[in-house]
């Protein structure tokens, strides 16, 4: 062998042979043959850098069929939509109240506006009424001037115009006026013995007390 053989051949370093076989480990993850993922001795898996990734290692989470978080997002989503209708609920009550109650002021507005309205026009109707009313009483009223004041009381009593006060009747400071008194040993209470006008009322609203005369005891 030749010096310039000598030179060109390499030279084993380091103490090292160069009949020593090439070792490498495979560290992939999943079998390259059957496709299947590869299980360490240990019951885990291959990790980067020849570590056992063992499952316990993992998020905890994971094995879980849903998800925590979304779950607590719905149940916010309908505590709050519970709220909101709670509150929807309780201002649709709020309203109904209230109208209820504008309905009910409404109907006894109407209904006292209505009475006002007769006992304006019966008061208006009064000197006529008197005057018929003498008549009747001297029987000066006959033919068509009888069924005419026939129709006008029918008509009165159709807006709930009461005529009051006859002679015999208790005397009641609160619906009678009395003009004149006088006093007689034979009764025992104070009576109407005249009525000079009759009284009128609407429902339990009396319009003009009937004006009599009376007699009581001594």
């Amino acid at each position: 062998m030749t010096s310039d053989d000598t030179q060109g051949a390499p030279e084993p370093q380091d103490g090292g042979s160069g009949d020593t076989p090439f070792h490498f480990t495979d560290k992939r993850k999943v079998d390259p043959t059957t496709g299947h993922k590869r299980e360490t001795p240990d019951g885990g898996t291959p990790a980067e850098g020849g570590a056992t990734a063992s499952s316990d290692a993992g998020d905890p989470l994971e094995a879980l069929d849903f998800d925590p978080a979304g779950e607590a997002a719905e149940d916010s989503e309908l505590l709050a939509a519970k709220a909101q209708a709670a509150e929807n609920l309780d201002a649709l009550q709020r309203e109904r109240a209230s109208f209820t109650n504008y309905r009910n002021r409404a109907l006894r507005d109407q209904e006292a506006a209505r009475t006002q309205g007769t006992q304006d026009v019966l008061a208006a109707l009064l000197p006529v009424l008197d005057d018929i009313e003498r008549a009747k009483q001297h029987a000066e009223l006959s033919g068509p001037m009888a069924a005419i004041a026939e129709k006008l009381d029918a008509s009165l009593a159709k807006f709930g115009v009461e005529r009051f006060g006859a002679v015999g009747e208790e005397f009641d400071p609160t619906v009678h006026e009395a003009l004149m008194h006088n006093t007689d040993a034979a009764v025992e209470s104070t009576t109407v013995n005249l009525v000079v006008e009759p009284g009128y009322r609407i429902g339990e609203k009396v319009v003009r007390a009937a004006r009599v005369g009376v007699v009581g005891p001594e």
